[in-house]
């Protein structure tokens, strides 16, 4: 009987493994997809440090679309997402898109610096702290992913493993609604504006 077991347990605990990383609390998977504009919040502001020692803000980045990441080098799913964002930063850079990474080992930058260098990661990666990852809910299970609109509203958030397609989808949407809107695209205006209500 005991025998039987072992392969159901091994097979749950690589489940739960690829779903996400606690820090400590379990995890609460629940993906979502991209919110109507009036039902978006803003983005928590936070200041942190880039592996080169420099101060970045989220207001440094007003008007572009922005994947913030909460990961850890410790973190599996973590691993497997990072691939991902890669691929974004170079699809999307140039429609006013970017990845932050927002790195929360407790190592810092002893661990995160080499770890994003292997990786050969394009995007910007800043070490996190308890203070940002409270504004944003606690994030309490890694990856924690917010997709943030160009006026800094938070768009869509994942906790836990998503698929790749998920977020392509969103961030596609994100983009192609802010393109339209850039490009001229047919608005309707009120009627009085015409002269056409008294």
């Amino acid at each position: 009987m005991v025998h039987t077991r072992i392969p159901a347990a091994v097979a749950l605990s690589l489940a739960l493994f690829l779903t996400a990383c606690s820090r400590p609390a379990p995890n609460n998977e629940a993906a979502s997809t991209v919110k109507a504009s009036s039902e978006r919040k803003a983005a928590p502001e936070f200041t942190l440090k880039d592996a080169d020692g420099k101060t970045v803000s989220l207001a440094d980045y007003k008007g572009k679309i922005v994947l913030l990441n909460f990961w850890a080098t410790w973190c599996g799913p973590c691993k497997v997402e990072i691939p991902w964002f890669v691929e974004f930063e170079k699809q999307y850079k140039d429609k006013g898109f970017a990845v932050l990474g927002v790195a929360m080992d407790e190592e810092g930058w002893d661990v995160v610096r080499p770890y994003i260098q292997e990786k050969k990661v394009n995007y910007r990666v800043l070490l996190g702290n308890d203070s940002t990852a409270e504004a944003y809910g606690g994030v309490e299970s890694l990856p924690t992913t917010f997709l943030i609109d160009r006026e800094g509203r938070i768009a869509s958030t994942h906790v836990g493993l998503v698929s790749r397609s998920d977020y392509q989808n969103e961030i596609n949407e994100l983009v192609e609604k802010t393109s339209a809107r850039r490009t001229g695209a047919p608005v309707s205006l009120p009627a009085f504006f015409f002269g056409g209500a008294k």
